[in-house]
């Protein structure tokens, strides 16, 4: 199953976006997914993840203004993010772990919010 991230741009700080992941095939492959971002230079770090039941994990910088959820009718996964930052700035995947304990990531979207 092949993951596709879409839905980056250039946003103005306090503005929202809405990242889409779409899978090839049964989402219901992946245990549990996530959104990761990376910045230039940096390392990937979770911003957010959701099981197959529902249970979200936030990353503490995100907390409160992104929103990570899953439909699994359309096999994809969506980051609702509002209240950017420029901090929030960065090349965001989406990543799947199968039941196998495999990743999976999607290319990158970028997100690029200015001041």
């Amino acid at each position: 199953v092949q993951l596709q991230a879409s839905g980056g741009g250039l946003v103005q700080a306090g503005g929202f976006l809405r990242l889409s992941c779409a899978a090839s095939g049964d989402i219901l492959t992946f245990k549990n997914m996530g959104w990761y971002r990376q910045v230039l230079g940096g390392q990937r770090e979770m911003v957010a993840t959701i099981t197959t039941g529902g249970s979200t994990v936030y990353a503490d910088p995100v907390r409160g203004r992104f929103t990570i959820s899953r439909d699994n009718a359309k096999n994809t996964l969506y980051l609702q993010m509002n209240g950017l930052k420029p901090e929030d700035t960065a090349v965001y995947y989406c990543q799947g772990l199968t039941i196998h304990n495999f990743n999976r990531w999607g290319p990158g979207t970028l997100v690029t919010v200015s001041s």
